[in-house]
């Protein structure tokens, strides 16, 4: 009887899909990476925003989260990876990291993979 259901059990496990698709789990670490989420500062398609405008010794200044969405994979590694002041410290794995890129250049990689490829 335990030898079925073992089997039972590695036939289930290994037919059963993920329980969240890829743009729902980049969305997600977008959202809500390490607390903070990216969308706050960078904009919810990584195009900058103004997070606040303010004085300081009667000039006007605006803090504002830059645009990350034309960065190269490199420059967006590079970045999250870096100390930049009013930039949270995430800690992000590569793995992470290559997953908030593909969020903010998604619609990219579906139009590349639905390109026909080149006959050699």
């Amino acid at each position: 009887m335990r030898g079925v259901i073992l089997l039972f059990l590695a036939f289930t496990f290994s037919h059963a899909e993920s329980f969240i698709t890829k743009e729902e789990y980049a969305a997600g670490l977008y959202h809500n990476p390490r607390g903070v989420g990216c969308h706050l500062c960078h904009g919810e398609k990584g195009e900058g925003k103004l997070i606040a405008r303010y004085r300081d010794k009667g000039e006007n200044k605006i803090f504002a989260g830059k645009p990350i969405h034309k960065l190269s994979f490199r420059e967006f590694y590079d970045k999250v990876n870096s100390r930049i002041i009013g930039m949270p410290r995430y800690y992000l794995t590569d793995t992470e990291i290559q997953t908030l890129y593909y969020y903010l250049h998604r619609e990219e990689f579906k139009s590349a993979a639905q390109k026909p490829r080149k006959a050699q």
